[in-house]
């Protein structure tokens, strides 16, 4: 993934925090996807063990919804306003972040 999606992937999580509602950790990103209530899952690549975001994509692709790969957990927490890391993010409400959201998705 070309580092200029990635910030656009932190940008959104960021707007949608803001302005629409985001779900933090794989238990809570897992429940929105089975829902179908997620519009993007971000997962971050160096979690570990991986088995445990293993499923999101699986999930997701099932669900017909966007899974997407960022590097590092400490950045997807940051973007997501905590101060720690987290394994997993899912975009809820877009809010203002509808566009940004709608390109990822078509760069995808």
């Amino acid at each position: 993934m070309s580092e200029e999606l990635t910030d656009s992937v932190f940008e959104a999580i960021e707007v949608a925090k803001a302005t629409g509602k985001i779900r933090k950790g794989v238990n809570e990103v897992t429940k929105a996807v089975e829902r179908g209530e997620a519009k993007l899952a971000i997962i971050a690549k160096d979690v570990s063990p991986a088995e445990i975001t293993m499923h999101i994509p699986l999930l997701s692709k099932e669900k017909g919804i966007k899974c997407v790969e960022v590097p590092s957990k400490e950045e997807l927490g940051a973007a997501a306003g905590l101060a720690v890391g987290t394994a997993a993010i899912a975009i809820v409400k877009e809010g203002d972040a509808k566009e940004s959201v709608k390109k990822i998705i078509e760069q995808l």
